[in-house]
């Protein structure tokens, strides 16, 4: 099988890891002439936007589709009827330094399915970063999806060469995880995530700044993130929510990517027959970045008693309904804390706020340069030239409108 047919293949079999982003490593280039590539990127997953709009990209493929494992939420597992594919280690490294020398890539994104064994396969992913790191000189941004049951020693040389590591959660409760996929182990994984933040905490603790750069022990410098399959199994977002804030704490990962079931050929009667609403996994992210950057607890974000969140608006809108009687806040004089939980207040927003008001009292005028969605903020701020009346924040009809309109169906033709 020539190489063209095996990125066809191989890059198609990756499109379902979503816990793929070039954000939050340190910054090296090839500007002194030594080595090839860079990391001094923007952010994103795969696609990302360098601040002057440029488009990057890593280069997302599976060292195989091959696996041993029958997770039966996998496309690519042992009894599926799909086609197969294997890169060689210098076959990955050729197409990263190719794609890169054309300028269509700024780094690597590496999977596999597991072949032979968990070793192994660890063996040649690290082979792949290790051979552009070393004999290559590649400073371009390596992730590489790591195997839990793999040993140790593998782990720690993943770490060496990579900028991020991730391993997979899978789904979030250890009931679902035995009943979908009884090869893995979720207490493997969160060894494994343990072990990871130990070396991360060392490696930390270890550089010393330098007027030539930080100086020590180099171990995956951006950090872990793990992946969640969201409708596979009848988990509610409050147990997903919960489940993110205990990996956050207890691993101090990066990211938690949520990525929605996708329906697939052959599929066990155990899975759904269709996939969740997209929106949903829109829902999670919304409610991670309030757990991440808002200081909301991962209780106050979902209340329903179905444990759902609601699909009609995002969940700090939905909150703020939820809580009434914390507002109309007054925009000139609330903390920080407080300022962040107004719905169509931005973190950025919230910032330039407090730098705006050392200087002058803010009005709604200022509201569009502020960069506010006004509408959505108005009925919950109070400001020198604006007061919400008090039958609109205690009215019933308040959720009603911030939900969206209702669109005439068509007839699909």
């Amino acid at each position: 099988m020539d190489v063209q047919r095996k990125l066809a293949i191989l890059a198609d079999a990756a499109k379902y890891d979503a816990s793929c982003a070039s954000s939050g490593s340190e910054k090296k280039d090839s500007r002194d002439g030594k080595g090839i590539g860079s990391t001094d990127a923007g952010m994103g997953i795969c696609h990302s936007y360098a601040p002057d709009g440029r488009c990057i990209s890593l280069l997302k493929i599976l060292l195989t589709n091959a696996c041993n494992y029958d997770c039966l939420y996998c496309v690519n597992r042992a009894s599926s009827n799909v086609p197969r594919a294997r890169f060689t280690v210098d076959e990955v490294v050729t197409l990263t330094l190719d794609f890169y020398r054309r300028n269509y890539i700024e780094g690597l994104f590496l999977s596999s399915g597991i072949i032979k064994s968990a070793d192994y396969t660890m063996e040649q992913v690290v082979a792949v970063a290790r051979k552009l790191r070393e004999e290559h000189h590649f400073k371009g941004y390596i992730h590489l999806k790591t195997i839990p049951e793999a040993d140790e020693a593998l782990i720690t040389a993943a770490g060496q060469y990579a900028d991020r590591l991730s391993i997979n959660i899978e789904v979030p409760e250890e009931a679902s995880m035995a009943r979908l996929a009884p090869e893995k182990d979720v207490r493997a994984i969160r060894r494994t995530m343990g072990r990871l933040r130990l070396k991360l905490d060392e490696a930390r603790e270890g550089r010393k700044v330098t007027p030539r750069g930080n100086v020590g022990p180099r171990f995956a410098p951006a950090g872990q993130s793990t992946q969640m399959i969201i409708g596979a199994d009848a988990a509610t977002d409050r147990t997903i929510i919960s489940t993110s804030a205990n990996l956050y704490g207890s691993y101090k990962l990066k990211r938690v990517y949520y990525s929605a079931f996708s329906p697939i050929p052959d599929a066990s009667r155990a899975l759904p027959l269709r996939a969740p609403p997209l929106i949903r996994e829109h829902r999670l992210y919304q409610a991670d970045w309030l757990m991440r950057f808002y200081g909301f607890a991962s209780d106050e974000i979902v209340s329903a008693e179905d444990g759902m969140l609601s699909l009609d608006m995002d969940p700090k809108l939905a909150w703020a309904l939820r809580n009434r009687e914390r507002f109309p806040l007054d925009v000139n004089r609330a903390s920080r804390e407080d300022l962040l939980r107004v719905p169509g207040f931005g973190a950025k927003a919230v910032d330039r706020i407090i730098a705006t008001r050392r200087i002058s009292s803010i009005r709604v005028g200022d509201l569009a340069r502020l960069h506010i969605i006004r509408n959505k903020a108005l009925p919950f701020i109070v400001l020198p030239d604006h007061r919400p009346a008090t039958h609109l924040l205690d009215g019933a009809h308040l959720a009603a409108r911030f939900k969206p309109k209702a669109m005439q169906l068509g007839f699909g033709f």
